[in-house]
């Protein structure tokens, strides 16, 4: 089994941390890791979770470049190592180092550094260590004892910010307070980093972000890196750094999560994928829901690309492991200059033949296992990403985001509404001869055989949540059916039609805000049938893995420390 080096998880202190203390901004810090120092042991039964992650060397040929580019890829991994600490601050609390050297089993330490923490990721964030209680659903951003009422009636500069932490002051009141405030050593450091890997970037608009992204870990102002970001088009060597998701707070959704890929572009696979983006707005306009929800239309600068990862960290990291990313997050960038969908081809290579193969030989009809296919699980994928691009951003009222109106529940209908009009866009495609690889059975039969690899992630990740409403909204419209052996069949004009009064729906609610709605349809359709189980514990019982780790950094690219 892997084992991750627990340096890498050394916890960095601040001045700002340790004033906050002094001032008892209380954190979420677990309170058994605090009270009981003797060794950690596994909760009864967890010991079969061990095993379900892949361990997968993260590497790329680096033989082409130049030693400038070497030297400035090892400054982007250290700049990764501190975004890594950072989130297992926001994940766990500060005592990351202390928590794993209490682990005496290696694979239960491995684990441990795989999940960020003692709760599984891939198992509703369950504990896996004795003595911790359930996660909190606001992570380390709230205070553990603020009550969802508390904070909705509370009224405070910041309360809804993607960069700060929620934390009490001396009066017991709820405050806000900046990351560049409370991480301010280890962001001053990742910053000097990154203006270190600018001086050797050979790509001058590449240069120009990497200083810009130094600047905003200093502002906590990231809006005009994200707009440098999209402006550079032909750099080699790439870095999605810093805070970026907020699928860790699930409590509201409110609170970016650090992290970072460090990437190496495919200049030839990208240059396939370039000509998709210019069907956007067809596509857009082409949405199966009324005008109003399709009334925006996306930026005419999208990117396609595809990348070799050559190092993860944070929020990417942990848990299951992204294969493509589709960025930035910022609404106001999105509509203005479109998104970058990066395709993480090495990563994605490693779960098709380590996971969807073995998956689909157990659960595929025999008939239809043909037609699961690389070039498929690729352009699925793919317009997943591409797909967070249609739709609509804000509310029909006008009256503010979608994010904002639906809260914890709007990172899992965006991934469901990506995930079902990525199926859309590669129909539209294929059928009007854009997409030219394959045949339309290809698509849908990997589509659902997706569905069950990324129903395993559980019901605490934001895309097995989208996948299990997915998968019940399909069984009830008969997209697929299910033979005596347990195995599934595509029955393609009922998962055409599924399709598209799913996707309307989805639609319809982001556009409306209906947080209440969004609920019901959660509550209905978000959880695993006992039939669905039994099938998912037989790709247990068959040792298919539920993702990938990564053997990964400078020893294995190569590069000197």
């Amino acid at each position: 089994m892997f084992k991750l080096p627990t340096s890498q998880f050394k916890q960095l202190t601040t001045g700002a941390v340790a004033a906050a203390i002094m001032l008892s901004l209380t954190a979420c810090s677990p309170a058994p890791e605090a009270t009981q120092p003797e060794p950690l042991q596994l909760v009864e039964g967890a010991e079969a979770r061990l095993d379900i992650y892949q361990p997968v060397e993260l590497s790329a040929d680096l033989s082409a470049l130049s030693e400038n580019q070497r030297q400035l890829l090892s400054h982007l991994i250290d700049a990764a190592e501190i975004m890594d600490k950072l989130f297992w601050q926001q994940a766990f609390g500060a005592h990351a180092d202390d928590f794993l050297q209490r682990i005496s089993d290696p694979k239960v330490r491995a684990f441990a550094a795989i999940n960020y923490g003692p709760w599984d990721r891939l198992n509703n964030d369950t504990p896996f260590l004795q003595g911790f209680d359930a996660k909190p659903a606001g992570a380390n951003f709230y205070p553990a004892d603020m009550t969802k009422a508390e904070f909705e009636q509370a009224d405070f500069p910041g309360k809804v910010d993607l960069y700060s932490l929620v934390r009490r002051d001396q009066n017991g009141d709820l405050v806000s307070l900046p990351y560049n405030q409370v991480y301010a050593t280890e962001l001053e450091a990742a910053a000097k980093l990154l203006r270190k890997a600018a001086t050797l970037a050979e790509d001058k608009d590449f240069a120009r972000y990497l200083e810009m992204r130094a600047d905003a870990f200093l502002s906590n102002d990231y809006q005009a890196s994200d707009y440098a970001w999209m402006d550079m088009k032909d750099n080699l060597i790439d870095v999605i750094i810093g805070p970026i998701e907020t699928y860790e707070d699930q409590l509201y959704g409110y609170r970016a999560g650090f992290e970072a890929y460090v990437l190496l572009k495919d200049m030839a696979w990208s240059e396939r994928l370039a000509k998709y983006a210019e069907y956007l707005p067809e596509l857009q306009r082409g949405l199966p829901v009324a005008p109003e929800y399709k009334a925006e239309m996306p930026g005419s600068e999208a990117q396609l690309n595809a990348y070799d990862v050559l190092y993860y960290a944070g929020h990417s990291n942990a848990g299951s492991k992204t294969i493509a990313v589709n960025l930035p997050n910022d609404e106001q960038v999105q509509l203005e200059k479109g998104t970058r969908r990066s395709q993480l081809k090495n990563a994605m290579r490693a779960k098709f033949d380590e996971i969807l193969v073995p998956l689909a030989d157990i659960l595929i009809v025999p008939e239809q296992r043909k037609h699961i296919t690389f070039d498929a699980f690729f352009a699925n994928t793919m317009f997943h990403e591409v797909a967070h691009g249609l739709g609509i951003k804000n509310l029909v009222s006008g009256d503010g985001t979608v994010r904002e109106a639906l809260k914890e529940h709007a990172s899992p209908l965006e991934e469901g509404k990506a995930d079902i009009l990525g199926l859309y866009m590669v129909t539209q495609l294929l059928e009007q001869g854009v997409l030219d690889e394959g045949q339309l059975e290809d698509y849908y039969t990997t589509f659902l055989a997706g569905i069950f690899r990324s129903v395993r992630f559980g019901a605490s990740s934001a895309h097995g949540k989208a996948n299990m409403i997915r998968f019940n909204y399909f069984e009830q419209a008969g997209a697929f059916t299910r033979n005596e052996q347990g195995q599934y069949a595509v029955n393609m004009d009922a998962m055409r039609t599924a399709m598209n009064s799913l996707s309307e729906k989805i639609l319809t609610l982001q556009g409306d805000g209906d947080y209440l709605g969004v609920t019901e349809l959660f509550e209905e359709m978000g959880n695993v049938s006992p039939q669905l189980q039994a099938d998912l514990d037989r790709l247990g019982a068959a040792d298919i893995p539920v993702d990938i780790t990564f053997i990964q950094g400078k020893q294995v690219l190569g590069l000197s420390h």
